[in-house]
């Protein structure tokens, strides 16, 4: 036992790091033939939740930062998998949505999507996942 009591493994920040690992690695095996990281599939999704979203909202409700989300909306524009347009509102501001490419990849995608939540919890019995889930949605 370490001093003080100490046990790195009952810590809460050892365990997400360990099970988000868990669930990062099912999520590249996966999403290996559809090209896309973890932050741009949460990107596609909720562009595609929203219709149209700016890129400051969609970083809010992905919960990236504004570095990580414009690289992310780069890449995916590069791509040709979302298309923006000026806002009506505020020519500065970028909304962005899903192209044709974007929303066939994304429905491709999205059974694999449920695939990584259903393996990750897999060890868990259904009740022990709606626990889980409702904890961790409650600490957030």
């Amino acid at each position: 036992m370490s001093a003080g009591g100490y046990r790195l493994e009952e810590q809460i920040g050892f365990l997400l790091r360990r099970a988000h690992q868990r669930a990062t690695a099912i999520f590249s095996a996966r999403f290996a033939g559809h090209g896309l990281t973890p932050t741009q599939f949460a990107a596609l999704a909720k562009i595609a939740d929203e219709d149209e979203v700016s890129q400051n909202r969609l970083g809010r409700l992905t919960a990236m930062d504004p570095a990580t989300m414009k690289g992310v909306i780069g890449r995916l524009s590069e791509r040709g998998l979302i298309a923006g347009r000026a806002d009506q509102e505020d020519r500065r501001r970028t909304q962005w949505r899903l192209t044709e490419a974007g929303a066939a990849l994304l429905a491709a995608a999205q059974k694999d999507g449920f695939g990584v939540t259903a393996e990750t919890l897999d060890p868990l019995s259904p009740r022990e996942r709606a626990t889980l889930l409702r904890l961790l949605e409650k600490i957030i």
